[in-house]
């Protein structure tokens, strides 16, 4: 249980990032007499009870290190056991961001695949928020569910295994935000509605891989009254930045009276002549392919009946 404590030291059962490079990271779970074992040796569980977060740890016969660092949602994405294709950070920031996830967000999660987004949303809605995710395939749902418990993540995640395209989702008008990861997410709308708390803005997001299916949940969405449909494919483009020198003028300039007198370049205490450093940049040619189309929409809360109002003020008279 790491993901949800201030302990800052290592505990038995904890999850921990074993990390040798940004290519190289492991997750282990704290036990008694486990060990991890890589190219540098064997480390113990046992000698990584009480150390502090981030510290470096040598193998016991010196021949190399690991550092053991705390999970975060980020890291998570990045070593977790792979029951699905996963969402990576660049989505899931904008995810969290247009669903507007935030201290106490109540946020449905349908197709919890292996749980990458569901600890991403667990962070941005404790203490006192809910993620009620939900996966058709049984087994998988099984393993998140306990990935979660393991995790103490339980009492913020509430994990189901159910078809909400044909059941629904069981709840009704409590949620602010609904996120679709499933191959048909137009099955679901029409139950996905009924979630929403009808006195506040409804946000919904749908992942879909192919503009096939964005075509028919933006259909759909329409039909149901949601407003402002927008799609968006998130990529993230990577820069590469050089120093680059700022050559000197020429040798030789003539003055601009014409005097027939010469500039020449000041000698540094060196010996090498002036010459600006700048920093350069240019976009790399190759950009990562592409994940998904992200369809967002809104759905405005319901507008009390005038005369119901009236009534209802009458009546308290």
């Amino acid at each position: 249980m790491s993901f949800n404590t201030k302990n800052t030291t290592i505990q038995l059962g904890d999850t921990v990032i074993a990390y040798v490079n940004p290519e190289n990271m492991k997750n282990i779970q704290i036990t008694i007499d486990g060990k991890y074992q890589n190219r540098f040796g064997t480390f113990f569980h046992h000698d990584m009870i009480g150390k502090q977060w981030g510290c470096k740890l040598p193998t016991r016969t010196n021949t190399g290190f690991i550092y053991l660092l705390e999970p975060t949602p980020e890291l998570w994405t990045l070593v977790l056991p792979h029951r699905t294709q996963i969402l990576y950070q660049p989505d899931i920031s904008l995810i969290s961001s247009f669903l507007e996830l935030r201290p106490g967000t109540k946020v449905i999660e349908a197709g919890t695949g292996s749980g990458s987004f569901s600890h991403s949303a667990a962070r941005s809605v404790s203490p006192d928020g809910m993620v009620y995710s939900y996966e058709f395939h049984q087994e998988r749902a099984e393993k998140a569910k306990s990935e979660f418990a393991d995790h103490g993540l339980s009492h913020i995640i509430t994990s189901s295994h159910r078809d909400v395209c044909k059941d629904g989702f069981g709840i009704e008008k409590q949620v602010t935000a609904v996120f679709l990861d499933l191959p048909s997410p137009w099955e679901a709308l029409e139950h996905t509605k009924l979630t929403f708390d009808p006195t506040r803005v409804g946000r919904i997001c749908c992942f879909s891989p192919c503009i096939e299916q964005v075509q028919r949940t933006c259909v759909e969405l329409q039909r149901l009254g949601f407003h402002d449909i927008r799609m968006f494919e998130c990529l993230v483009r990577p820069y590469d930045i050089q120093m680059v020198s700022n050559e000197a003028l020429p040798l030789d300039k003539p003055t601009p009276k014409g005097s027939g007198k010469i500039y020449k370049r000041q000698l540094n205490m060196d010996g090498s002549t002036s010459e600006n450093v700048v920093l350069a940049s240019k976009p790399m040619p190759s950009v990562r392919g592409h994940t998904s189309f992200l369809t967002f929409a809104l759905l405005l809360p319901v507008e009390k009946d005038i005369s119901e109002t009236d009534q209802v003020a009458h009546d308290s008279e």
